[in-house]
C-alpha cells in the first residue's frame, strides 16, 4: 500500500522536518552509491561480484525509501492536529480498552513516521484497529478482526488531540 492509496497523511513539524532532512541526505547520497557501483563493476566478472550486488541492492533500497518518504510529503498536513475532543481522527491520543480487560492503552492515532522518535505508542489509521476507530466517539465500542479470523471489540475511552 502506498501513501497515496490512503488519505491525506498528518504530522507533525518536527517529524515532517526530519522526515524532509532523510530525503535530502539521501537524495544526496546518489551519487556516492553510483561511484560504488561504478568502482565494484570494474572489478571484473559480474556473476561472481558480490560487491557489485550488494551496491546494487542498497541503491534500489535508497530509492524505494526515496519514493516513499516523497510521497509521504507530498501528502502531509503540518502541524494541523485535530481540535477536536472525542473523536477518534489522524493526529488524536486515544484512550482505549479491549472487551474483556480491565486495563487501558493510551496511543497516538498516526504514521509510524510520526512516533519514530516519541516515547508513545503509534497505531497507524490504515492498520486494522485504526481504521475501525476512526471516527468513534468516546465511550463508543467497535469491532476489528484480528489476524487470527477472530473478532475483537474494543471501547474508546477517550480522543485528545495531539500535543507535543
Amino acid at each position: 500500500m502506498t501513501v497515496s492509496d490512503t488519505q491525506v497523511t498528518w504530522l507533525t513539524q518536527e517529524a515532517y522536518d526530519r522526515l524532509k532532512q532523510e530525503l535530502d541526505e539521501l537524495i544526496q547520497n546518489r551519487p556516492v552509491i553510483a561511484t560504488e557501483i561504478n568502482a565494484r563493476r570494474e572489478e571484473g566478472d559480474l556473476r561472481e561480484n558480490g560487491g557489485y550486488h550488494a551496491a546494487r541492492e542498497e541503491q534500489g533500497k535508497q530509492e524505494a525509501r526515496i519514493r516513499q518518504l516523497q510521497e509521504l510529503l507530498q501528502a502531509a498536513k503540518v502541524g494541523e492536529a485535530p481540535t477536536t475532543k472525542g473523536v477518534a481522527a489522524p493526529g488524536t491520543v486515544l484512550t482505549i480498552r479491549y472487551d474483556g480487560d480491565d486495563e487501558t492503552e493510551e496511543f497516538l492515532l498516526a504514521t509510524r513516521e510520526e512516533g519514530a522518535h516519541g516515547a508513545m505508542e503509534v497505531y497507524s489509521p490504515a492498520s486494522p484497529l485504526g481504521k475501525a476507530l476512526l471516527g468513534a466517539k468516546d465511550g463508543e465500542t467497535v469491532e476489528y478482526e484480528l489476524p487470527n479470523g477472530k473478532s475483537q471489540k474494543v471501547t474508546l475511552i477517550k480522543a485528545i488531540p495531539y500535543s507535543a
